[in-house]
């Protein structure tokens, strides 16, 4: 498995590479912007750590340039950010970016959000499936008998709390700001407020609660929303 660690400062790119070869990964390094989408065309890796502040053009046009290549568009991709641009990791996100991670960050950190990347995508972005029933923790999704079960005991949701949630669980361990829920479960038209999603995520958190399953849907500040489970943790 090759991983692109593109970079502009040369002592990041080597603390990065180091830890990620040790970690037993193939590496390639790009140092701007046009590198990272030639190589990424060239040598096709299996994921790709983009940083958002590159000297020639926004990490997030690289986002979008490689999300919109047919050649390149399941690449994961892990932006790599300052803890003030919060703006710039939702549109990453919506732009189709895997996940983020915020600078400084330890390499232990870093190489778990890369293995949590990689299991997502070689298991095509979905949690435990059996047939058509999606799990994440102690929560399953029964996608033809349109139920939920919290630890075995069905539990009762409204039609768009249970497509919210089957879209959480179905990419447990994924970002997700509430643009993109709103894109997934009405698609991009529909008009829709983002402080709808926050009633309908507390209405949900109150009723996993109640079954006896806490904190499942962490909120990321200034983000969205993330559902915790087998691929979440690390």
């Amino acid at each position: 498995m090759k991983i692109l660690i593109t970079d502009d400062e040369e002592s990041i790119r080597e603390l990065i590479k180091y830890n990620v070869e040790k970690s037993g990964f193939e590496t390639v390094c790009a140092e701007n912007a046009l590198q990272a989408v030639q190589f990424s065309r060239l040598e096709k890796p299996g994921l790709i750590l983009l940083d958002l502040m590159l000297p020639d053009m926004s990490g997030l046009d690289v986002c979008r340039i490689l999300k919109g290549d047919d050649s390149t568009r399941s690449i994961p991709i892990i932006m790599v950010t300052a803890k003030t641009e919060e703006s710039d990791i939702v549109t990453g996100l919506e732009l189709g970016a895997d996940d983020y991670i915020t600078k400084p960050f330890s390499t232990k950190v870093l190489l778990a959000r890369i293995q949590s990347v990689l299991r997502r995508a070689q298991n095509q972005n979905s949690p435990a499936v059996s047939g058509d029933v999606l799990t994440a923790g102690p929560v399953s999704v029964d996608i033809p008998r349109h139920e939920i079960l919290v630890e075995g005991k069905k539990v009762e949701f409204t039609a768009t709390e249970f497509a919210i949630l089957e879209h959480l669980v179905r990419h447990a361990g994924q970002v997700f700001s509430r643009q993109q829920i709103i894109n997934a479960i009405k698609g991009s038209d529909y008009p829709v407020t983002e402080r709808a999603i926050d009633v309908q995520i507390l209405s949900i958190r109150h009723k996993l609660s109640d079954a006896g399953c806490k904190e499942m849907i962490e909120t990321i500040r200034g983000v969205g929303y993330r559902m915790y489970g087998e691929e979440a943790a690390e």
